[in-house]
């Protein structure tokens, strides 16, 4: 069979046209593509990060140990002698300074127990004077040869039992002159005392055992004391750096410490240790710390919580950046250093602590090295950055410490 020669043309052309359109346009699409990256990737920047260099300042580490208040003085009020309650004379709550009335004890019955003894005493002295004058006499009569030895030294027996009695009577009088003091209770110290414990009109039952009534208690408020425990690696450094004299750690007994509250951010409070135990716990292994702190304001109250901050090493050189500039790769800490190119390079860093919102680095870093401390989310390790002007280094130096509060 004979094909036609006009026919196999048109067919090729009428089947080729749409199939080479087609790849045309889409090799132009990738074309068009490409050069749109291109251009687009050539036209990013680079981020703009702010950097520092490290400040170098003098600090002292610091351990924070959390303690409770207690009261310097703690007096239970109890009465010394037996009797009706009679009047209370503060309000529950109050502060009270030493000396103040506090309760009043019908006192009826020891005023009167007091004239018997002054009766009784003057009766005694009565006795003196007429045992020392028949004394007086014996003797004459003695001499004269008039009466015995014997019955002069009666005489002279009873004057001197005389004289006993009125010491006797005496010792009497002080004492209901003293039980009748008793019956009005005066604050044995300057301080808050908490609610009556008894009203008036019911017995109190008095003296030195064990089941005197309480009427009421009182503690001190200004100065006040906050008791903690520390481990013995904490004590031993305490003593070494003591007896260094290379820090803050003057003594045991003399070393400023700062005090937070649990509400508060800043340890803006200031006192002294006064008093270290002299035994380690055997089953906790932590021995007691207590610091004095001045309370002029009441706002320290016995039994509250708070944060105290003792000296735990000798003045140093540190390298300081901020908090912020430090990122997180697991447990590990670091920081983006820029080179001189320009690009950032990821430094593993060992912290230490936080110090007016600047970080401690003990590890890791340079005083020369420049630090990403703004902009750390836009930076990638080998990327080139643009600083963005460099901030200047904190304060070179930690302001000096405000002295201890005197709490004597």
């Amino acid at each position: 069979m004979t094909l036609q020669p006009n026919l196999m043309p048109t067919v090729v052309r009428t089947l080729s046209r749409p199939s080479v359109l087609s790849a045309g346009l889409i090799a132009l699409a990738g074309i068009l593509a490409g050069c749109g990256e291109g251009q687009q990737q050539a036209a990013a920047p680079p981020p703009k990060v702010t950097v520092a260099k490290p400040a170098l300042r003098t600090i002292v580490d610091q351990d924070e140990y959390v303690g409770r208040f207690v009261a310097v003085d703690v007096v239970e009020v109890r009465a010394r002698v037996s009797g009706y309650l009679d009047k209370v004379h503060f309000t529950d709550g109050q502060i009270v300074k030493q000396g103040d009335l506090l309760f009043t004890i019908d006192k009826r019955p020891f005023k009167n127990t007091l004239d018997q003894a002054r009766a009784n005493l003057e009766t005694a002295k009565s006795n003196v004077a007429f045992t020392q004058a028949d004394l007086a006499r014996g003797q004459q009569l003695l001499r004269d040869r008039t009466i015995s030895e014997q019955i002069f030294e009666q005489r002279a027996q009873a004057a001197r039992n005389a004289q006993s009695g009125v010491a006797a009577n005496e010792a009497m009088v002080r004492q209901a002159e003293l039980d009748l003091e008793f019956t009005e209770l005066r604050a044995p110290v300057t301080g808050r005392i908490g609610d009556r414990r008894v009203t008036p009109g019911n017995l109190v039952t008095g003296g030195t055992g064990g089941s005197t009534t309480l009427l009421g208690n009182i503690v001190s408020i200004d100065p006040i004391r906050l008791e903690f425990t520390f481990d013995e690696t904490s004590l031993l450094r305490y003593q070494r750096l003591a007896t260094g004299g290379k820090s803050d750690v003057t003594g045991l007994g003399n070393t400023a410490v700062r005090l937070k509250l649990l509400d508060e951010t800043d340890f803006s409070h200031y006192g002294r240790m006064d008093f270290i135990d002299n035994v380690i716990d055997r089953a906790t292994g932590t021995i007691r710390g207590r610091a004095q702190f001045a309370n002029a304001d009441g706002l320290f109250t016995p039994g509250m919580f708070a944060r105290v901050e003792v000296p735990g090493s000798a003045p140093y050189q540190a390298l300081m950046i901020p908090d912020a500039a430090i990122g997180t790769e697991q447990v590990r800490k670091f920081v983006y250093v820029l080179d001189r190119d320009n690009v950032a390079r990821q430094r593993f860093v060992t912290l230490g602590q936080v110090v007016d919102d600047l970080r401690v680095i003990k590890d890791g870093l340079s005083a020369d090295d420049r630090v990403v401390v703004n902009g750390l989310m836009r930076v990638r390790v080998g990327q080139k950055v643009t600083p963005d002007g460099e901030q200047a280094s904190p304060q070179a130096s930690v302001p000096a410490a405000k002295p201890a509060d005197k709490t004597d």
